[in-house]
């Protein structure tokens, strides 16, 4: 079996927690973020948010019901951040896509889906053409909803509570570099308050728009 060099430099760090799983390479990381550099997170998304949108559209329109900010790279707390994911991880920044935040409000979801693009999809040429499918995902929560908010495995029925500043990434690929179904998973409804997340994907080859 390939080994991951990403995964062994996230074990070897102190506070980086793997899920204890032979489907998936998933690693959490309480408190990454601190509590100000989340509020200000927050207060981005809120000044840029849209609705979020889906590839290959499903003819299911709750199945994505949050809200979408494309984060300005050129602020300086969004590069710190950005900088914090690639020091981390190991992922090269050159094959990053822009830090998205999402915003979602009392019974928005993510129903079930992965984050790579399927090859056969109707849009897999117009997204992996030139970076080419998404490798590594990098999550973290920006605050903790009154209720409901989790983040569902369900390939390893593995749930995961939103906590202030806690990142959660894993490769969409197994170690052979194949797309793995098994990271499957469901961003759950909001059931009271607003949940808040920075999402940043990498890809195969360097991200070229």
């Amino acid at each position: 079996m390939a080994t991951d060099p990403i995964a062994a430099r996230l074990s070897a760090q102190s506070g980086f927690q793997r899920l204890p799983s032979p489907k998936l390479t998933l690693f959490v990381k309480r408190a990454f973020l601190s509590p100000e550099t989340c509020a200000y997170l927050v207060e981005l998304i809120d000044i840029g948010r849209r609705p979020s949108t889906i590839a290959d559209a499903n003819g299911d329109t709750a199945f994505r019901t949050s809200e979408t900010c494309d984060l300005p790279a050129a602020d300086p707390v969004v590069a710190q951040v950005d900088a914090a994911l690639a020091a981390a991880t190991g992922l090269d920044p050159l094959h990053g896509e822009p830090v998205q935040g999402q915003r979602y409000a009392v019974g928005q979801e993510f129903k079930a889906h992965t984050d790579y693009f399927e090859p056969n999809g109707a849009d897999f040429d117009r997204y992996c053409s030139v970076a080419g499918n998404r490798t590594w995902t990098a999550m973290i929560y920006l605050n903790e909803p009154e209720a409901g908010g989790a983040t569902r495995f369900k390939a390893v029925d593995k749930t995961i509570q939103p906590e202030l500043g806690k990142l959660v990434c894993w490769n969409n690929c197994r170690p052979d570099g194949t797309l793995n179904p098994a990271t499957i998973h469901h961003g759950m409804k909001v059931r009271a308050g607003t949940k808040y997340i920075v999402t940043k994907w990498y890809r195969e080859r360097p991200w070229g728009w």
